[in-house]
């Protein structure tokens, strides 16, 4: 069973790390509070799954499923 299987829209996530470069401002607000709650879900690279999260500040971004783990 995949992590993606285990989350479902709705769940409550942290995000564990990030693997391509984001703007300094995510950098802070992931510093200063790295839970949110899933959204959505989208393919990404025609394989994988992206999981949409609704951050503390009520913004959306998407992290690949092993950059998130259950909170």
């Amino acid at each position: 069973m995949s992590q993606a299987d285990a989350i479902s829209i709705g769940s409550k996530v942290r995000v564990t790390r990030v693997r391509d470069r984001i703007p300094q401002a995510m950098v802070e607000l992931l510093k200063n509070d790295a839970n949110g709650t899933v959204k959505d879900f989208r393919t990404v690279d025609g394989k994988g799954i992206g999981v949409v999260v609704e951050l503390s500040d009520g913004s959306t971004s998407w992290f690949f499923e092993d950059e998130i783990a259950a909170a």
